[in-house]
């Protein structure tokens, strides 16, 4: 029979041994009902270890991933951008655009029948009539439609072609396409831009928006009309004086823009793609029926209820 300090120190040692067998390799259950963890060197992951943190960082990379969106065969060109979720739009746009093609369902305003659209001569080869198109969209600029169609057929009159263009002397051209705006411009424009095309395109149109405003007289709207008239690409919204004067009457960029340029970047942050090949015939011809720089028929307009311009007038 042992005395009680023999008792106690015998005790200490059984606890000594058992806490140590419980932490030997391939223990059991701890006193916790828990599972001990094995014993790694220092510097040294388990393969437990690994395969618990890395689908956590496989996780954290997943939700930081940007999704971009191909576009269609029709759309794909210079300017394409993937589709994206707006951060901001308009309160009121979809019942404005509603009514705006209500009101323009008559397609009966000057850009319907004389547009860039009409203004080409249909039996002609593919590549004569891109470069009408061309150089309707140059003509266009600071002009009303009739006055460009005029021309146009002037010019069509004696055969228009880059060829036909080069032989005419600018005297002969000049009195061809006046009274058009800045004429005299336009006419070295127009011969600059014919000599290039014929040099490096064959005599045809570029097909991206880059090469085309980096021609003599053609900026980022005729670009982006002539990519969707004479190509069949939508690349960006064309955006005009009137695109321009519209957008900023109904509230439809988030701040007021200073320039057409200005506007498109704001209108393709927000506005669907499937409206960008429509929004430039739809909204010009609304400005040149209702919505007019001086004095804009509000009574008439189905948005007067919604158009903040309308209201602080």
């Amino acid at each position: 029979m042992c005395s009680a300090q023999e008792f106690s120190m015998n005790y200490a040692g059984m606890r000594m041994v058992t806490r140590s067998q419980s932490r030997g390799p391939g223990a059991g259950p701890t006193g916790s009902g828990e599972e001990a963890a094995p014993i790694q060197r220092r510097g040294e992951a388990s393969a437990e270890g690994r395969k618990s943190y890395h689908p956590m960082k496989r996780q954290r990379k997943a939700q930081g991933l940007n999704v971009a969106y191909e576009a269609s065969d029709g759309e794909k060109g210079e300017g394409t951008k993937p589709l994206k979720v707006p951060s901001w739009e308009p309160q009121d746009w979809k019942q404005q655009l509603a009514n705006i093609r209500t009101m323009r369902s008559g397609k009966d305003a000057p850009v319907d029948q004389l547009g860039v659209e009409h203004c080409y001569d249909p039996r002609v080869p593919p590549k004569v009539r891109r470069y009408q198109v061309l150089l309707s969209l140059m003509l266009s600029s600071q002009t009303k439609d009739q006055v460009t169609a005029g021309a146009m057929k002037r010019l069509q009159a004696r055969g228009l072609t880059v060829d036909s263009i080069l032989q005419t002397d600018d005297i002969t051209l000049g009195r061809l396409i006046y009274p058009v705006g800045f004429w005299r411009n336009k006419v070295k424009y127009i011969k600059q831009t014919s000599a290039i095309l014929q040099q490096h395109y064959g005599g045809d149109i570029p097909a991206s928006v880059a090469e085309l405003v980096a021609l003599p007289g053609v900026g980022p709207k005729m670009a982006h009309l002539a990519m969707a008239v004479a190509w069949g690409t939508v690349s960006g919204i064309a955006v005009d004086t009137h695109v321009h004067r519209i957008a900023n009457r109904l509230g439809w960029t988030k701040k007021v823009t200073k320039s057409p340029e200005e506007t498109r970047a704001a209108l393709e942050e927000w506005l669907p793609r499937d409206v960008w090949r429509e929004i430039n015939g739809l909204l010009v011809g609304f400005g040149q029926q209702i919505c007019l720089p001086v004095r804009p028929r509000c009574q008439a307009c189905l948005n007067q209820a919604l158009c903040p311009a309308a209201r602080g007038l």
